[in-house]
């Protein structure tokens, strides 16, 4: 079996308090998956390539972590019990708290499709659901819980962004259906997970590379940067959102020309993003120390 995560630490002395991942970027479908519908028809849940967009954080001392497992498998940006009763069956025998994501058959195991056909024949029941969270979201959450409390016991705090991407038009299925979506969505559940300067820092740096930015809208946060972002006690969580136009071929969900130039501002990004964890940490000097 493949590792369900991958973590890329820089070398210990240019490593900062700053920590990306990217829980919806897994491509490596396990064998026990077994959906009645076309793998490729579950591609578009995917935050495609994304995980490749930021390959070079580490150059710049950021902690990256990635799934690679898909999220139409069992996902990390939903809480555990997050279960949608259709899938785990009769003999589930825990509490189960199904978010409205959930009803719409995208909770913590997937039930349907956009076009709502059941992925699986029948319920996939007990041990199948446990074996998911056992062998794949729980190490991805303890990797990234990891990554967060190592560098906040040495630094006092941590500045944290949990990366996305978006549909260039909002569907039936999101807060925000027929609108068009600007290049970056920045959230921090609407103040809650991350001190305003992070929120700013991000939106403007953004919008300084020449790309359109929301913030809070449609998307506010999901339930990693509702987990770990506690501003108050020093951890600083974001959610940013990329429009996938701007670096896939949305018929394809293949990268585009463009993905060359978006890597490229993303990489100067990641450098002021460096830069503003310095800044905020109080490190003096570009090692880290």
């Amino acid at each position: 079996m493949a590792s369900p995560v991958l973590v890329q630490t820089p070398e210990a002395r240019h490593q900062l308090p700053a920590v990306y991942d990217s829980p919806h970027s897994g491509r490596l479908y396990p064998p026990d998956f077994l959906p009645v519908v076309p793998v490729e028809q579950l591609h578009g849940y995917e935050d495609r390539l994304v995980d490749d967009l930021l390959r070079g954080s580490p150059d710049h001392g950021i902690v990256m972590i990635a799934a690679t497992f898909p999220r139409a498998y069992v996902d990390p940006n939903r809480a555990i019990d997050d279960l949608d009763p259709q899938v785990v069956g009769d003999d589930w025998s825990d509490p189960v708290n199904p978010s409205p994501y959930s009803r719409l058959g995208l909770g913590l195991v997937f039930r349907s499709g956009l076009d709502g056909k059941p992925i699986y024949e029948r319920p996939l029941g007990r041990s199948a659901v446990i074996e998911r969270i056992e062998k794949y979201w729980r190490p991805y959450h303890d990797a990234l819980e990891a990554a967060l409390a190592q560098a906040q016991e040495r630094w006092g705090a941590v500045w944290h962004i949990a990366w996305h991407s978006m549909r260039p038009l909002g569907d039936f299925q999101s807060p925000d259906p027929g609108e068009v979506r600007p290049d970056f969505v920045v959230s921090d559940r609407d103040g809650t997970s991350a001190e305003r300067e992070f929120t700013d820092f991000a939106a403007d740096s953004l919008r300084d590379l020449g790309y359109s930015v929301a913030a809070n809208h449609p998307f506010k946060g999901g339930y990693i940067t509702e987990l770990h972002g506690r501003p108050a006690n020093g951890r600083h969580s974001l959610q940013i959102e990329i429009n996938r136009a701007l670096y896939l071929d949305l018929a394809t969900l293949e990268l585009s020309a463009n993905a060359a130039a978006l890597t490229r501002d993303l990489a100067a990004f990641s450098s002021d993003f460096a830069c503003f964890v310095r800044e905020r940490a109080g490190i003096t000097t570009a090692t880290g120390s």
